[in-house]
C-alpha cells in the first residue's frame, strides 16, 4: 500500500510567556516538536538546537532502520547541546522535551522524552478514538500508585540536557493506516486543553491546518498560560 502524509504545524507564544521557547520540524520524513523548559537556563536555545540537529535525519528510510535512525537523531541533538554548553557555559542548565515521528509507507518510529505528546486519531472520517499513545516523563508516572501518593511533582524525571544519565527517549514502532490523523504537541496544549475538546477538533476539522488553527486557539482560549506547538499528520492513501 503506498500512503501520502500530509501535515502542517503552528507555534503561538501564549498569553502569559514574554518568551517562545518551543520549536518545530515539518519535514518529508520527519515531524517533531521542542518545548525548551520554561523558568530554564535559555530554553529556546535549547529547542532550537535540538530540532535543528533532528532535522539532518529527515531523509528516506528503509522500515527496518527508522528506530535506530530515529534514535541516532535523538542521540546526537543531545550530543549538539552537550557541545553547545561546552562552548557557552553561561547555558548550562538548559534543557528541552521532544516528541518526533520518522516515517517509511505504512511504517513509523515514534520517540519521546519529556512531556510533549503524541496522539493518535485511528479513522478519521469515522466515529474513531483519539488516544495517548506517549508517556509524560514525569516523576508522578514512576510510581505505582501515584493515586494513593499526594502531593507528586509534575516536575520532568527525563528531559534533554546534554547529559548522558537517564536522558534516553521511548522509541516506539508504529503502523500507520489511511484515515489516521496524529498530533505531536507541547504541554501548552495538553495540560490545559480536556482531552474530549483535542478529540471533537482532531476529528472535525477538515485538513491539518484547520486542526492546527482549531487546536492553537483552544490553548489561547483556555487561558494560553504557555507557548503552544501543534503539528497534525494527516496519512492518505496516495
Amino acid at each position: 500500500m503506498t500512503l501520502r502524509v500530509d501535515a502542517a504545524g503552528g507555534s503561538h507564544l501564549g498569553l502569559v510567556r514574554r518568551r517562545n521557547e518551543d520549536a518545530f520540524h515539518l519535514g518529508q520524513n520527519l515531524l517533531a516538536v521542542a518545548d525548551g523548559l520554561g523558568g530554564h537556563v535559555a530554553g529556546d536555545v535549547a529547542s532550537t538546537t535540538v530540532i535543528e540537529t533532528v532535522k539532518q535525519y529527515d531523509r528516506v528510510v528503509e522500515p527496518a532502520a527508522l528506530t535506530t535512525t530515529l534514535g541516532a537523531a535523538i542521540s546526537a541533538a543531545n550530543t549538539a547541546l552537550r557541545q553547545r554548553v561546552e562552548a557557552e557555559p553561561d547555558l548550562a542548565g538548559m534543557g528541552t522535551t521532544l516528541v518526533a515521528l520518522l516515517h517509511a509507507g505504512t511504517s513509523a518510529a515514534l520517540a519521546n522524552v519529556g512531556d510533549s505528546r503524541a496522539y493518535l486519531l485511528r479513522g478519521r472520517a469515522g466515529d474513531g478514538e483519539t488516544s495517548q499513545i506517549t508517556e509524560d516523563h514525569v516523576y508522578r508516572h514512576l510510581v505505582a500508585d501515584s493515586a494513593d501518593v499526594p502531593h507528586l511533582p509534575e516536575k520532568l524525571a527525563r528531559f534533554l540536557d546534554g547529559r548522558v544519565d537517564g536522558r534516553s527517549p521511548d522509541i516506539t514502532p508504529l503502523t500507520l493506516r489511511p484515515e489516521d490523523r496524529l498530533l505531536l504537541c507541547s504541554d501548552g496544549l495538553s495540560s490545559y486543553v480536556p482531552h474530549r475538546l483535542l478529540h471533537d477538533a482532531l476529528s472535525s476539522a477538515g485538513t491539518p491546518q484547520d486542526a492546527v488553527d482549531q487546536l492553537v486557539t483552544l490553548a489561547l482560549e483556555h487561558g494560553g498560560p504557555d507557548n503552544v506547538t501543534v503539528v497534525v499528520i494527516d496519512v492518505n492513501c496516495r
